[in-house]
């Protein structure tokens, strides 16, 4: 009987196939240009409509949206519309009879026409294609593919099966728009080795064709998004290919490319140019609610004074019409831009009350942190959000919400802490990775440091979670063998409870892990020790190496920072000639930095200028950073703490009077040091002209001396300038060997060229128990000025 079926299935397909050739009721529904038209075709021939007609009839409403701009979209009204639902019993009931193709046409059409997932006829579509799959074209797979993942069924039994036929014919397919449908699709369910295979295919096919949608590259970054990659040769791709297509891009283009390029910590200064030009020309055009919010986000961060004042303006008039989404939107764009612009932050405040009850819990936990970060003054607002967030609270069972909220109320002002919040967290710790950990003891800590518990046995309540806490720390520390995976955890995981309790134990697993080091995860790795401050010979030859050997897969921008790594804690790796020469070619190959690392560059580059000014004399370089070490100096204040306060006096007292020394003075090339004297050729102290500036009272006012102030007076014969520094904690590594970081060290080597005798005076010297009390510190010192051994 079943294959009596399928042959009666198959020849009516057959005769209704050689029938519609001369349809003229198919042509009927072609041929429309309203909706409403559709649906009187419809409504008059429902007995005539085959399965061919339905799905047409389904796919002609469809592009009739598709072609009108967002805000003209009558979607609400097709989908109550009687005859869309008499045409959805119809699709229900002829879907054995459709073509694959019709199939999934029909349910894509389905979909873009935000029907929801549950309804009956998006269920029997999507089983009808599952039973199909094996069959379908690849462009069919592919668009079918898409339909699955605007379900969001990322993880389902469905895209698995899809994964496998792609893996299947990976080799066949041969359209970048097929594969870029593809590849985001089943992003999720992928290995690492799949993942390559596809990105390899993708940089081929990218290369192969000359003229490329900016929609299929589009595809292919938010693929890397999905699978957390920065892969340099196909980002650099897709985006020679936005540049290329720059006149067609509109404001949700650039906005979602803008938001890609922000997820892979990816920057391209033509991209942003092109961006800002073609915004700034047409910023006229957007001043609706749908696509302001979006402007705002692109063009914000770029605009120059005029036009960012004018954003901020119409952000205010237009804050009533934004939904809860685009104030999220507004607001995490007043963070990037740094702008706390009082009215617009109390118009954004008074608009959310009415928007609060809209938001998931995540969305609260971003929405408070912004808040708090733009110094938002709403009592009532933040009384709000603590009642939901508490709400959201009580009812999470998921470890990453319970720690998110709990980190943001920890920012909340005169927050009471309840026994049910440390409760809570004691029943997550379990299934908490290190960053969730991290979030929960960071807010216990800072209850704690400020009295924030307030019933009975709460001290020992928290030291007793404290202490479990990080038990489960290290227990998941050393259950670690994926080195990537253990990364992904790192960038978050910061502070005080880190430093004391994890960082010793988190380095020797990377250290255990060192084979699992790759080009791709060679930038967050540096990251981390970049962070950690800890010198680890064997992880950073390791990085040094894999550096080397993998050059042109990483970016221009991550190279800055691997270089920044060794330079910072000042260390040569054994090949450092090639490392560092491999490095900077990469680095000046192209210098167009993300704005991030742009804004160091200036100070980079004069202390290049130093440098090379300093060291390579030959080669004649002027030195023309003179006017921006002015600015930047002039603009800063220079200040005295205690314990260069405590040094002054003991200088003071061991020279013989507060003439013979000077306190933060610039040198040529603009080095700062804490305090300077001359020495004659008897090793007596020389007194400066013109010293007129009291030490009393300095904890507020600018001490710094100029070597401009009095001229560089040539000194007696034999006399001999010594710069005396007192270095903190942060000129030295934290681990064991207290290594002298590079700029202290590069400092001290310069003023040596410069002529003077350093002294440096390390701090976990000066504060030893060796020198407890001042008679041993006054000899200490002595003996480092004068040079006794």
């Amino acid at each position: 009987m079943l294959c009596l079926r399928q042959v009666c299935l198959l020849t009516l397909r057959r005769y209704q196939a050689r029938a519609l050739c001369s349809d003229v009721l198919l042509s009927q529904i072609n041929g429309c240009t309203h909706e409403d038209e559709v649906f009187n075709l419809v409504g008059r021939n429902k007995a005539r409509l085959s399965e061919k007609h339905v799905g047409i009839a389904l796919n002609m409403l469809w592009q009739l949206q598709k072609h009108r701009p967002f805000l003209s979209r009558t979607s609400d009204y097709v989908r109550n519309h009687s005859q869309f639902l008499a045409l959805c019993v119809l699709a229900e009931n002829k879907v054995e009879l459709m073509e694959d193709e019709v199939i999934v046409d029909t349910l894509y059409s389905v979909l873009r026409l935000n029907v929801e997932d549950h309804v009956s006829l998006t269920k029997v579509l999507v089983t009808e294609a599952w039973k199909r799959l094996e069959r379908l074209s690849l462009p069919c797979l592919s668009k079918f593919a898409l339909c699955l993942y605007k379900q969001h069924r990322h993880f389902s039994p469905i895209i698995g099966q899809v994964a496998h036929i792609v893996d299947m014919k990976l080799d066949s397919i041969q359209d970048i728009r097929i594969l870029s449908v593809l590849m985001i699709s089943i992003s999720e369910v992928i290995t690492e080795s799949f993942r390559d295979r596809l990105l390899h295919k993708a940089e081929q096919l990218l290369e192969e064709e000359h003229e490329v949608h900016f929609n299929y590259a589009r595809r292919i970054l938010q693929f890397l998004q999905n699978v957390k990659l920065r892969y340099h040769p196909v980002l650099e791709k897709c985006n020679r290919i936005f540049l290329k297509s720059a006149s067609h891009l509109d404001i949700h283009s650039i906005s979602h490319i803008f938001g890609l390029y922000e997820q892979l910590g990816f920057g391209s200064a033509e991209f942003r140019l092109i961006a800002k030009q073609l915004l700034s020309e047409a910023i006229d055009d957007y001043y609706d609610p749908e696509t302001f919010p979006k402007l705002f986000f692109s063009l914000g961060p770029l605009a120059e004074p005029k036009v960012r004042e004018r954003l901020l303006i119409t952000a205010v008039n237009m804050a009533e019409e934004f939904s809860s989404h685009q104030i999220l939107m507004i607001l995490k764009t007043m963070r990037k831009m740094k702008c706390r612009n009082s009215h617009l932050l109390k118009k954004m405040a008074s608009v959310l009350h009415k928007h609060l009850d809209s938001y998931h819990v995540l969305q609260l936990v971003k929405l408070t942190q912004y808040l708090v970060v733009l110094h938002c003054q709403d009592v009532e607002l933040f009384a709000k959000l603590k009642m939901l967030l508490l709400g959201y609270l009580k009812s999470s069972v998921i470890p990453a919400d319970t720690a998110a909220v709990i980190r943001v109320l920890a920012m909340l002002p005169s927050f009471q802490v309840e026994e049910m919040i440390i409760n809570k967290a004691a029943a997550v710790l379990p299934q908490c990775r290190l960053h969730h950990l991290n979030c929960i003891a960071t807010a216990l800590v800072k209850w704690n440091h400020h009295g924030q518990f307030h019933w009975q046995n709460s001290s020992e309540l928290c030291a007793k979670l404290l202490q479990k806490l990080n038990d489960t720390a290290f227990q998941r520390l050393q259950k670690a063998n994926n080195l990537n995976l253990l990364l992904e955890e790192l960038p978050y995981v910061n502070g005080e409870w880190f430093e004391e309790v994890l960082n010793e134990e988190t380095l020797a697993m990377c250290q255990h892990l060192i084979d699992q080091i790759t080009w791709a995860n060679v930038l967050p790795l540096s990251f981390f020790l970049i962070k950690s401050e800890h010198r680890c010979p064997a992880l950073f030859a390791r990085i040094a190496s894999v550096t080397v050997e993998n050059i042109d897969k990483i970016l221009t921008s991550e190279i800055y920072f691997i270089l920044f790594l060794f330079s910072a804690l000042n260390y040569d790796p054994p090949d450092n000639e090639e490392f560092f020469k491999s490095c900077i070619q990469h680095l000046t190959s192209n210098l167009m930095l993300p704005d991030t690392v742009k804004q160091r560059v200036h100070s980079s580059l004069m202390k290049l200028n130093r440098a090379v000014c300093l060291e390579c004399p030959e080669f004649h370089i002027p030195w023309f950073h003179e006017p921006y070490c002015q600015r930047v100096f002039h603009n800063s204040m220079s200040q005295i703490n205690a314990q260069r306060q405590h040094i002054h006096r003991m200088l003071t007292e061991i020279l013989g009077g507060s003439h013979y020394s000077r306190v933060s003075v610039l040198t040529p090339y603009y080095y700062e040091i804490d305090f300077e004297c001359v020495l004659d050729v008897n090793k007596k102290p020389l007194s400066y002209m013109a010293q007129n500036i009291a030490l009393g009272g300095v904890g507020e006012i600018p001490l710094r001396h100029d070597f401009k102030d009095e001229g560089r007076k040539a000194l007696p014969p034999g006399a001999q300038r010594i710069a005396l520094e007192f270095l903190d904690s942060k000129a030295f590594s934290k681990d064991y060997s207290r290594h002298l970081k590079g700029e202290p060290a590069v400092k001290k080597r310069h003023l040596e060229m410069l002529g003077y005798r350093v002294v440096q005076i390390p701090h976990f010297e000066w504060n030893s128990m060796v020198l407890s009390t001042k008679s041993e510190q006054l000899e200490y010192l002595r003996q480092q000025l004068y040079g006794i051994q």
